[in-house]
C-alpha cells in the first residue's frame, strides 16, 4: 500500500489553536503530515516567513507528533504537493463561508492533479470562530488573545504589537 502523505498548507500568521487542532486530527489520517508554511503578501503578514516557520515548528514539536514535518514553500500548492509526493491536501473549515472558497480551490486543484484528494476537516466547535486575521486585529487593539493561541505565540504577537505600535484608544 502506498504511504499516505498529507499537506496542510497555510500562512499561519500566527498559528492558532484552531490550526493546532487540524494538525493533531489531520496527523491521524495520514502516515506523514507536512505542514506547508507559505508566503502570501496579500494577507499583510505580521511575521516574516522565517518567523512563522519557526513558530509552527515550535508548536508542532510541543504537540509531540512524530509523523509531522514543517516545510516552507512559495509555489502553487499542487506543485508543492507533487514535490512532496503527497496524495492528500488537508484543509480546515470553520464555517459555511469557508466552504465555498475551499470547495472552489479543491475543484481547481483536482483539475490540475486528480491524483491528489482534498479532505476537509471541521474545526472543533469551540475553535470555529478563531481566525489569524482576527487574532492579529484583537492584539493590535490591545485585546487578550490567550483564548485563541498558545502562550508562546501570544507572547510573540504581543511583542510584535509593541514593536509596531497598538492601534485605537486604549
Amino acid at each position: 500500500m502506498t504511504e499516505r502523505i498529507g499537506i496542510y498548507p497555510g500562512t499561519f500568521d500566527p498559528i492558532t489553536l484552531g490550526h493546532a487542532d487540524i494538525i493533531r486530527r489531520g496527523s491521524k489520517l495520514v502516515d506523514k503530515l507536512i505542514i506547508g508554511v507559505t508566503t502570501n503578501p496579500s494577507k499583510n503578514p505580521m511575521f516574516s516567513t522565517e518567523e512563522r516557520f519557526a513558530m509552527v515548528e515550535r508548536e508542532v514539536a510541543a504537540m509531540g507528533l512524530s509523523n509531522v514535518e514543517v516545510v516552507g514553500f512559495n509555489a502553487l500548492l499542487v506543485k508543492f504537493a507533487q514535490r512532496q509526493k503527497a496524495n492528500v491536501i488537508i484543509r480546515g473549515l470553520r464555517a459555511v463561508a469557508d466552504f465555498e472558497y475551499e470547495y472552489q480551490m479543491a475543484g481547481m486543484n483536482q483539475q490540475l492533479d486528480d491524483d491528489i484528494e482534498t479532505v476537509f476537516l471541521m474545526a472543533d466547535v469551540s475553535l470555529q470562530p478563531i481566525a489569524s486575521k482576527l487574532v492579529k486585529e484583537i492584539a493590535l487593539y490591545g485585546g487578550d488573545i490567550s483564548l485563541f493561541v498558545s502562550e508562546p505565540v501570544r507572547a510573540e504577537v504581543v511583542a510584535r504589537v509593541e514593536e509596531i505600535g497598538r492601534k485605537g484608544d486604549y
